[in-house]
């Protein structure tokens, strides 16, 4: 089992800036990749941002030039650093984890943008 645990979110003015965090813990070598995740309201879950242990990253469109994703391998702690936030980023963010098996999610962190 793996054990995510997020933090760093808070209430932030359009423009800012907010750097989240995800302590992975447990069964952590199992681990190939890490994402970012957001569910606004009345929306479903989805993607913001996924590294690979190698740094490889992908980002979803309405973040890319915006938002950073990077890992820190040797203490399992993936971060999303956003800047220029908008109104439109307000949602909860979740950090996922996956093996070849399994994927595991943390309990999210509101981040709420206001205008």
């Amino acid at each position: 089992q793996v054990q995510l645990v997020e933090s760093g979110g808070g209430l932030v003015q359009a423009g800012g800036s907010l750097t989240l965090s995800c302590a992975a813990s447990g069964k952590t070598f199992s681990i190939n990749h890490f994402g970012w995740y957001r569910q606004g309201p009345g929306n479903q879950r989805e993607l913001v941002a996924v590294i690979s242990r190698r740094d490889l990253t992908n980002y979803a469109d309405a973040v890319k030039g915006r938002f950073t994703i990077s890992v820190d391998n040797a203490s399992n702690t993936v971060y999303l650093q956003m800047n220029s936030l908008k109104p439109e980023d307000t949602a909860a963010y979740y950090c996922n984890a996956v093996s070849l098996s399994d994927r595991y999610w943390g309990q999210g962190t509101q981040v709420t943008v206001s205008s």
